[in-house]
């Protein structure tokens, strides 16, 4: 069975408070606290009890996770704030609904990563292209100077490529 929800300018409106709220949750602690928060959280869930249409969303989770501790990734600040915004969010158990309520407790949560991993979708393309790359010179490369170097020029290009294409979608088409 498919269902459909579809969300009025006022819902929107609604789960943008609540990420705001998150935000400064994110803004106000440690980034190691927030990432831990999210790992306990998924931890904490059963994955058998898990609604499908929640678990096929908690891949994002960890997706997000490891991209922030990625180091060699470095992934700039602003983007970074919105991937924590996200975490936090996905941590608070008592956010929009209470996660504890079975089969609609996360289902806020599944939406807001809906939400959120379309925005970030650039900048999850430019670090899967990104690990891609690391794949390919580690294969191809013994010398870790050159490797490091290569990556670096990498991970600059594609963190200029994901920043143009986020600003262009920003900017509304001419009429």
């Amino acid at each position: 069975m498919r269902i459909t929800i579809e969300l009025e300018p006022a819902d929107l409106e609604l789960l943008a408070h609540a990420l705001e709220a998150s935000r400064r949750t994110a803004a106000q602690v440690e980034e190691v606290d927030v990432i831990d928060g999210a790992k306990h959280a998924l931890d904490g869930l059963c994955a058998g009890s898990v609604p499908s249409y929640i678990r096929k969303r908690l891949v994002h989770v960890q997706r997000l996770i490891v991209m922030l501790e990625d180091e060699a990734w470095a992934l700039p600040a602003p983007e970074r704030q919105e991937v924590l915004a996200t975490l936090a969010y996905f941590s608070d158990p008592e956010d929009l609904i209470a996660d504890d309520i079975q089969i609609i407790g996360l289902l806020d949560d599944a939406i807001v990563l809906e939400l959120l991993v379309r925005r970030l979708r650039r900048v999850l393309s430019a670090y899967e292209r990104f690990c891609s790359m690391r794949r390919t010179l580690s294969a191809a490369l013994e010398d870790r100077l050159a490797l490091a170097r290569r990556l670096a020029a990498e991970r600059a290009r594609l963190h200029a490529r994901m920043r143009r294409a986020s600003a262009a979608a920003r900017v509304p088409a001419p009429v």
